[in-house]
């Protein structure tokens, strides 16, 4: 199957010659069709496997092929201002040759509303939003809905698990009856597939191992036996030894990834951090600058684990484990893309040994231990306290309920 054949136009083919897109992906040969004619759409696929084209490329085809009428026809609602941006990116790329240009917006967090109103009243036919500045637009009558033609909802399962419930709910209620409406996400626990029922009519379901680790062809998956206390010594070893010119490292907290980003700079590596915290012009700066070269190491928490497109990053290395397992695929999904290969290592401490091993069982893998010379392990394991290996029980400890808390606080900056 070729592009041409999914009934593309030849300015959309032209671009994606440029961009050097050789054939369709899976999901974008079963997407691309269904949403052209106008079906809703649940899909779900492994990351890096291009979703973001198959729904973008033909809500371009059908708006290049309608008038503009100056109002929104199209919403892309995506969990994090970072994916947003690549998104608003990835919208400019494909359409570059159109003959009428396709006016967009990206409305995020962490940018005056003032700015997003007036591009609005300017007329935009295409927006890609975060919630929490969509239902702030709505509120003050910045935007209607009235006239939207096409829903999409990018990672539905991270903007549910941001607890942004609530505010689905809410924009679901201002959708046109005639909206077409398509879901996306990586998986689908009870919460999202409330949602799909709620959302979508007479869907198309698309499932193409959402979830699953990536193939060991694609991405090779090391674990690595460590204390706490020199996983920061030996991941500047492997940065020595391997000499990778760009390293994604995830931590689990922001205060992880500052202390981590100036340990490594004060050892003269080049590395710098991004989490919620930050401004949304640092943390736009901070990944264009990455994704450009310009410094070697990038130490975030999981906002980096979702949809973001670096090319050609080599490694992955989870410092700290993700909290979540379905996390852990999303985390390593970061490299290995668009025909690449790339190494994902996990440090494994006696702590989180048992917490790996949940890990392992979620995604039906099992991963050899290793360990390096030097920096051999010698802290006790944990003894494991009950089926849910001590990591996550049933009852929420003090910790887990700040975490939770923290994140909710960060969903909220979104």
């Amino acid at each position: 199957m070729t592009f041409a054949s999914l009934g593309l136009s030849a300015p959309l083919l032209r671009a994606l010659v440029e961009l050097g897109y050789e054939q369709p992906t899976p999901v974008q040969s079963a997407a691309i069709p269904a949403i052209s004619r106008g079906r809703d759409l649940w899909a779900s696929a492994r990351t890096g496997s291009g979703k973001t084209a198959a729904f973008v490329l033909p809500i371009l085809e059908r708006l290049s092929s309608a008038p503009a009428h100056g109002a929104v026809q199209a919403l892309i609602l995506v969990p994090t201002r970072e994916l947003a941006v690549q998104t608003g990116q990835a919208i400019a790329r494909y359409g570059r040759h159109l003959p009428a240009p396709i006016e967009s917006c990206v409305v995020v967090g962490g940018v005056a509303i003032d700015h997003h109103v007036r591009a609005l009243a300017d007329g935009v036919q295409l927006l890609v939003a975060t919630p929490g500045r969509l239902l702030d637009l709505l509120e003050t009558n910045g935007l209607r809905l009235s006239t939207l033609e096409t829903l999409v909802l990018d990672e539905a399962d991270r903007l549910l698990s941001l607890g942004f419930a609530d505010q689905l709910a809410a924009l679901l209620a201002l959708l046109p009856s005639g909206c077409q409406r398509l879901l996306f996400s990586a998986t689908f626990p009870p919460k999202v597939v409330t949602l799909a029922e709620q959302l979508l009519h007479d869907p198309l379901r698309i499932n193409l191992d959402a979830g699953a680790a990536p193939p060991a062809d694609v991405i090779e998956q090391r674990v690595i036996e460590v204390d706490v206390g020199q996983r920061s010594a030996l991941l500047r070893h492997l940065l020595a030894l391997h000499a990778w010119p760009q390293l994604l490292v995830f931590v689990a907290s922001r205060l992880a990834a500052d202390e981590l980003a100036l340990t490594l700079s004060r050892a003269g590596i080049r590395a710098w951090p991004l989490h919620g915290e930050l401004g949304q012009d640092t943390r736009a700066q901070t990944l264009a600058d990455f994704k450009a070269g310009r410094f070697q190491v990038l130490v975030a928490t999981d906002l980096a684990a979702r949809g973001l497109d670096i090319a050609q990053l080599p490694a992955v290395i989870n410092f700290d484990l993700p909290r979540s397992a379905a996390d852990y695929t999303h985390r390593i999904g970061r490299t290995g893309r668009a025909g690449e290969t790339g190494v994902a290592i996990s440090f494994v401490s006696a702590s989180s040994a048992q917490h790996f091993r949940l890990i392992e069982k979620r995604h039906r893998i099992e991963l050899a231990r290793e360990q390096i010379a030097g920096f051999e392990p010698r802290e006790l394991a944990v003894p494991v306290r009950d089926e849910h290996g001590g990591i996550k029980g049933k009852r929420k400890s003090k910790k887990d309920k700040l975490r939770e808390a923290q994140a909710r606080a960060d969903a909220s900056r979104r």
